[in-house]
């Protein structure tokens, strides 16, 4: 069969679902209503640490409007914790609320008035108990434990080998290591080494948290979730309720952002549990400060020392990184583990010593967000390869060109070799920002560099149904939160199949009709939900081209697909014609199937890395000496995509990326005093605006078609995020001769270090 030209994949496609959007069509979670349905409300614990002593609901349950109210005690009927790395986190606090916000109670009610003056009617009695804010206070000696018991083990496979630690707040440790980093570092002719901190910060999804629940007559559970992974919380229902996968049904409307802070359980088992109670569908839906109540991204310190040779040879590494991962593990375990595995970057390294620890206080939960763990560990790095450029006289893009891995190359035994350039994009991120060598010119400008491991092992699966009239439906369970998924998957389809795209459609998430994908995360729906898509494609491709072989009596290899028809060397069958051939009849349809599963190998963390996330940064800064005020006048973003599916939607998730990084780096920190969280709102918790982005953003792309997935693509979005932090701070240092290692950099910080310069 003969290729055709590409003509869809590579252009910048409409979103498939722009005009719904923009014309308020679209339905979220909260736009969902059901006959009877009721709307929950949360009564949470003021204290970040306390025994819950008494919780009587019995007035909020007799109040005219109220179809239930429960604590703890009512849900003997289910396993009432849950979690995907340890299954810590109870629905509603048992005996001990472990962070300020926990659930204690709830209600559903008429309506959401009624369920807020319910709550008021529950009494609590509350014992306040020492509690462990910061990294310090939690892994301190005598540090007041958050959980006392071994927690049992949650449904991840790659994390079997969790290691807490009792008697202490360390849930998890991960160790990784090779070569002698003792004698590496002893031989060294410079080693340069501190400790670099990354605050709590949160994801800000426009839409917060919100699931609808409904069980039948039958005892099946349906929920309408905003989740990033159906499948992961029908899991977890699964085991919580003790119902077959078959009798849990998740669908995903449209998502309003996630950012990581919707992957996993969140509100969907006390929904279901409310809803099961009240014998109707409940609504739950968090506001802002609940979100901020719910999850955000671990803190991290992370010490660092990094030994080089005098010609600039990079010989060793050796990582010391605490996480925070909250009250509850949630991922932290496995953001620790895959983050930290690859904490040595984008470089060439014999010499490798990686410790890092999951560690619990009394805080909200830290889960995943974008870079999974990587954005903490990048600052640290990044920061020291311009410290380390500086005391050996090297260009900071001379000496990271010397040292980065090379296409093809191993990172680690048994894991992917390197599948992108790093020096074509960190010379095209180097060429656009202007840099010169290490000249006057150059101050006010930094760059930076990221690696990051997509999860793994890892699997999708996808449908692609050819319909009678010759249009087609994807079905696929990727979540489509903004990023664009759905219409790179439509584009996909299109290709393979010659239809115009307008002719696709994805249908969207829902674990009764759309086939198993393990998560919206990690960058991995277009380089492995797409190849599946993809494979069904083929698929569906190939059984056309089969039939009409049959029927016409001539070779595959004399037939080709175009425009919504298979053409031989004297005929052209429309796909609606070649289907009648195939049933006899104008009914039936061709149905592909793609599996997109790589399995378990002989990688240190189990399975080998589906593609490397590979992106570079360029800041040109400025600095208001009097206030301390940093500014990005000019930022370039560089990403090895592979190949750009989609351009205009890849170049929105990198601006984002950039822009979500500038928050984390100049403005964004949750900050507690005493227990408190005090900026949980949306006046208070500062993100940017569109006059904090830079005058100057660019975003480009790298694109040799050495991807793993669909037409040579790998995932990208996370990693432009990556190298902001470390770019700026490099630049601002090159700039003030100032190095920071603790963020955000507010100006009240800048401004105290560059009098203390002074001094």
């Amino acid at each position: 069969m003969s290729a055709r030209p590409l003509r869809v994949v590579g252009h910048p496609a409409p979103r498939v679902d722009g005009l719904e959007k923009v014309t308020g069509r679209a339905r979220y979670v909260t736009d969902l209503v059901l006959p009877g349905m009721a709307h929950a409300k949360v009564l949470r614990s003021p204290y970040a640490h306390a025994r819950v002593t008494r919780v009587d609901v019995a007035r909020a349950r007799v109040r005219p409007g109220v179809f239930t109210a429960l604590s703890s005690a009512d849900l003997t009927w289910c396993e009432p914790y849950f979690g995907p790395a340890f299954r810590d986190r109870p629905v509603l606090a048992i005996d001990v609320a472990r962070h300020e916000g926990e659930p204690v109670a709830a209600v559903a009610a008429v309506d959401e008035a009624t369920a807020a003056e319910a709550l008021e009617l529950i009494d609590v009695d509350y014992e306040p108990l020492p509690s462990a804010i910061t990294l310090e206070e939690a892994l301190g000696p005598g540090a007041p434990l958050v959980h006392t018991g071994e927690p049992l083990s949650g449904h991840f496979a790659d994390l079997s080998t969790l290691r807490p630690q009792p008697g202490t707040n360390v849930c998890h440790r991960f160790h990784f290591e090779r070569g002698d980093t003792v004698t590496a570092l002893a031989g060294a002719d410079l080693v340069v080494e501190d400790t670099y901190r990354f605050p709590p910060v949160q994801h800000v999804a426009l839409e917060p948290h919100a699931v609808l629940a409904a069980w039948d007559e039958t005892g099946a559970l349906t929920l309408w979730a905003s989740t990033q992974n159906p499948y992961s919380v029908r899991v977890e229902l699964a085991k919580m309720f003790g119902l077959p996968l078959a009798r849990i049904r998740v669908i995903v409307p449209h998502l309003g952002g996630g950012f990581g802070s919707k992957t996993y359980a969140k509100l969907e088992p006390l929904a279901a549990a409310l809803a099961r109670a009240a014998g109707r569908p409940v609504r739950l839906a968090a506001s802002v400060p609940e979100a901020f109540q719910t999850v955000r991204r671990c803190a991290a310190r992370v010490g660092t020392r990094v030994g080089f040779r005098r010609d600039g040879t990079l010989v060793a590494v050796e990582c010391a990184a605490d996480y925070d991962v909250g009250a509850y593990a949630d991922i932290g375990p496995r953001v620790v583990q895959k983050a930290t595995y690859t904490a040595t970057g984008p470089y060439r390294v014999p010499h490798v010593k990686l410790d890092a620890r999951a560690v619990y206080t009394n805080t909200t939960p830290g889960g995943a967000f974008r870079g999974f763990g990587v954005p903490q560990l990048a600052w640290a790095l990044e920061s020291l390869f311009d410290v380390a450029a500086d005391r050996l006289d090297r260009d900071p893009v001379d000496l990271r060109r010397q040292n980065f891995l090379a296409h093809g190359e191993e990172f680690a035994p048994g894991d992917t070799p390197i599948d992108g350039k790093l020096e074509e994009s960190l010379g095209r991120a180097a060429e656009a920002i202007g840099w010169t060598r290490a000249g006057a010119a150059d101050r006010g400008r930094g760059v930076a560099a990221m690696l990051k491991a997509s999860v793994a092992p890892s699997v999708s699966e996808a449908i692609v149904r050819l319909h009678t009239d010759g249009s087609v439906s994807v079905l696929a369970s990727a979540v489509e939160m903004g990023q664009g998924t759905r219409t790179v998957l439509a584009q996909i389809a299109a290709e393979v199949l010659s239809v115009p795209l307008a002719r696709v459609t994805v249908v969207q998430p829902d674990t009764a009709v759309t086939p198993y994908d393990q998560t919206t995360s990690s960058s991995r729906s277009t380089a492995m939900t797409g190849r599946a898509v993809q494979v069904a494609a083929e698929d569906v491709r190939e059984q056309l081209v089969r039939v009409v072989a049959e029927a016409l009596g001539v070779a595959a290899r004399d037939l080709a697909l175009e425009d919504g028809a298979v053409v031989a060397p004297a005929r052209r069958l429309t796909y609606a014609e070649v289907l009648v051939l195939r049933f006899g009849m104008s009914g039936g349809e061709l149905i592909g199937r793609g599996v997109i599963a790589p399995g378990r190998t002989a990688a240190p963390l189990g399975g080998s890395t589906p593609f490397w996330e590979m992106a570079v940064g360029a800041a040109e800064v400025s600095v208001d000496e009097e206030t301390g005020a940093v500014r990005v006048e000019r930022y370039v973003s560089v990403a090895d995509v592979g190949r750009a599916i989609n351009p205009l939607l890849l170049e929105g998730q990198d601006e984002g990326g950039v822009v979500q990084g500038l928050g984390h780096t100049l403005l964004e920190e949750m900050l507690y005093a005493d227990g408190h969280l005090l900026n949980g709102t949306l006046l208070a918790y500062r993100v940017p605006r569109a006059d904090d982005a830079p005058p100057a953003l660019e975003c480009r792309f790298v694109e040799n078609a050495d991807g793993s997935g669909p037409f040579g693509a790998k995932g990208a979005g996370e990693g432009s995020l990556i190298p902001v932090s470390p770019a700026v701070a490099n630049a601002l240092a090159r700039l003030t001769g100032v190095r920071f290692r603790d963020l955000p950099l507010t100006p009240e910080r800048v401004w105290r270090a560059l009098r203390a310069r002074g001094r």
